[in-house]
């Protein structure tokens, strides 16, 4: 009896769109994998501190999700630039199948380096200004 075969695109494609919440890690490993129960949390610490700082500048109360996305397109890219034959023997070793990757996945990692770093630097360089002049230039 063979085990379903996890496509490393899908995979890809699950950690650029979905990965703040965890998505790849779940449709890779099942729904009690604690990575991706951890990315699921980034919500409620967000809603935690939305209740218990409702004065504080909007990026605070958005960092978890934030930091958790940002979480999700280093997988990405760990994923889609893992060799398919590492790939196979760590994720697929009972597929029965072997992985091809394609340029769809190219252009995946290509869009994850394109959305990930936008969203790192621009986390990075509002982070610095709160942290450091205790927000007064915005």
């Amino acid at each position: 009896m063979s085990t379903p075969h996890k496509n490393k695109t899908l995979a890809t494609l699950l950690a650029l769109l979905l990965g703040g919440v965890g998505a790849h890690r779940f449709y890779l490993k099942g729904s009690v994998d604690k990575l991706g129960l951890a990315h699921l949390a980034c919500f409620p610490i967000a809603g935690l501190i939305y209740g218990l700082l409702p004065e504080a500048n909007w990026f605070y109360k958005l960092l978890p999700v934030l930091l958790s996305y940002c979480v999700g397109f280093i997988e990405a890219l760990v994923i889609g630039l893992t060799p398919d034959d590492k790939w196979d023997a760590r994720v697929n070793p009972a597929s029965g199948r072997q992985s091809a990757s394609q340029w769809p996945l190219a252009l995946l990692l290509v869009g994850t380096m394109l959305v990930g770093a936008t969203v790192a630097i621009a986390t990075m360089s509002r982070t610095h200004p709160t942290h450091y002049t205790g927000g007064a230039d915005g």
